[in-house]
């Protein structure tokens, strides 16, 4: 079990996710999370996905494709930090959705890259020690946890589910 981060591990803007982390086994929330996203998704027809509740927002494929970039990319850093490099440059998740090509792909294969992503994770973070989980390093110029990091996944992805059904559904 990985303890919930403290506020020192983080920068106050990440609480943003952590928040909505419930308390328990981070670790069995990402399993439970990895199925029940897949599912969510892979069941969508490709109508559904390519929806866009306003003009300049994404579609839910575009979503859940900045979903799986941002899990890659926390999921670097705690593989950074854990190995004790200590900086890494920011993340403009804007830049990434739009140099991608979410919109043409199908919702099943962007699903099951989501399933893939989220399986190859939770073996990294579940062969980390107590003394890599304490580590930390920098990224866009703030300090986090290797700890943080997995909470700030899970976080994330709540963050985007919750605005997902309240705005595309």
């Amino acid at each position: 079990m990985i303890d919930r981060p403290q506020p020192d591990e983080y920068v106050s803007f990440h609480n943003t996710y952590i928040s909505k982390v419930p308390g328990g086994d981070v670790l069995k929330l990402l399993g439970e999370l990895k199925e029940s996203t897949y599912e969510l998704f892979s069941n969508m027809s490709e109508e559904r996905a390519n929806y866009a509740y306003d003009q300049d927002k994404w579609t839910l494929k575009q979503v859940l494709g900045h979903v799986i970039d941002t899990e890659r990319t926390f999921a670097y850093r705690l593989l950074y930090f854990s190995r004790n490099f200590i900086e890494l440059p920011g993340f403009d998740q804007d830049i990434y959705v739009n140099n991608a090509n979410f919109n043409s792909r199908t919702i099943q294969s962007l699903a099951s890259e989501f399933r893939a992503t989220r399986e190859s994770n939770l073996y990294l973070i579940t062969a980390l020690t107590d003394e890599q989980l304490n580590k930390k390093g920098v990224a866009s110029s703030n300090k986090v946890s290797v700890r943080a990091l997995v909470y700030i996944i899970a976080g994330h992805e709540l963050h985007h589910l919750k605005i997902i059904k309240e705005r595309y559904f």
